[in-house]
């Protein structure tokens, strides 16, 4: 889907027709699309095609007509039926005139600029433009990332009462997440530091002020991430130890049940057997069978006071 926003006045609307000065945004674009673009304004296919692979790395490639600048922003997708966070690319192409983004998926990233709700943006000023796009990108990972980690608030709160083991897979989903966005952060920072050197298209003395902004917001997510991701680790060991715990307890628990029952077991198995009479305890006294009925409980009760005791009840 190709779609064509140009700002008068601060304003933003859609156009029909490819202007100078115009934002084109191509979401899940058809291969047709992405050929009729690159013939259009002779780019290079692979440029073109490159946001749509999830493989590539971010980069900026400055050829001689245009800029290709890739990064990856964060999306959220169902993963195993439950909401997953991860990357993708998003292309950004800079020409004279017109500048270019590509993206596999519809993002929230640039919702914002079709929304109305970042002030100061120009589809003409390019270059701003693109740090506004990676400034949004830094506050959506920020948001992503403080979702990640009231979600393991969550698990962790109920750990004592309701823990499940499914907890711990979404807990390894989560670390899982923090691993993708820590790596997509990095390769951003990357990007941000070779467009601190860019200077083919013209820059507005604001624009330093907020790739300054953009560095710093960076920097913080990536702090962010490792930080959540060293919590998160802390609580899957957690609760694999409370886990650990509670089985101990319940064995623990059938053990002394065991050794109690084994009690009565011993007593009847005695009696039980194929002897003389003579032999037998008890045989010929009377109330005999309650005797040792009241003595086989007596005994049990002894034997659970030792292990409470001991603690294993």
């Amino acid at each position: 889907m190709i779609k064509i926003y140009r700002t008068e006045n601060s304003k933003i609307g859609e156009e029909h027709a490819f202007e100078p000065g115009s934002w084109i945004q191509l979401t899940d674009p058809s291969l047709d699309e992405l050929e009729m673009i690159s013939e259009r304004f002779e780019i290079d296919i692979a440029d073109v095609r490159a946001a749509m692979d999830a493989d590539e790395s971010s980069r900026v490639e400055i050829e001689d007509d245009y800029t290709l600048i890739l990064v990856d922003i964060p999306i959220i997708e169902i993963r195993n039926e439950q909401k997953a966070y991860t990357a993708i690319p998003l292309g950004i192409l800079l020409l004279d005139d017109y500048i270019i983004t590509i993206c596999a998926e519809e993002t929230p990233v640039l919702q914002y600029f079709v929304n109305s709700t970042v002030k100061d943006f120009s589809t003409k000023k390019q270059m701003r433009f693109v740090y506004q796009i990676l400034y949004r990108t830094c506050m959506v990972y920020q948001l992503y990332l403080r979702t990640i980690d009231n979600k393991r608030t969550e698990i962790e709160e109920r750990a004592q009462d309701d823990m499940k083991e499914a907890d711990l897979v979404t807990l390894h989903e989560l670390e899982s997440n923090l691993v993708y966005f820590a790596t997509s952060l990095r390769a951003n920072g990357a990007v941000i530091d070779r467009l601190s050197r860019y200077s083919r298209v013209r820059q507005f003395p604001e624009d330093k002020d907020l790739l300054d902004d953009v560095k710093v917001e960076n920097g913080q997510a990536i702090e962010m991430t490792i930080i959540y991701r060293d919590i998160i680790h802390g609580t899957r060991e957690l609760l694999s130890n409370i886990i650990d715990i509670r089985l101990n307890n319940v064995m623990k628990y059938l053990a002394a049940i065991t050794i109690v029952m084994a009690i009565p077991n011993i007593i009847s198995g005695f009696y039980g057997m194929n002897v003389d009479s003579r032999w037998v305890p008890l045989q010929s006294v009377p109330f005999g069978f309650t005797i040792i009925c009241v003595s086989t409980v007596v005994l049990c009760l002894i034997v659970l006071k030792v292990l409470k005791k001991k603690k294993m009840l």
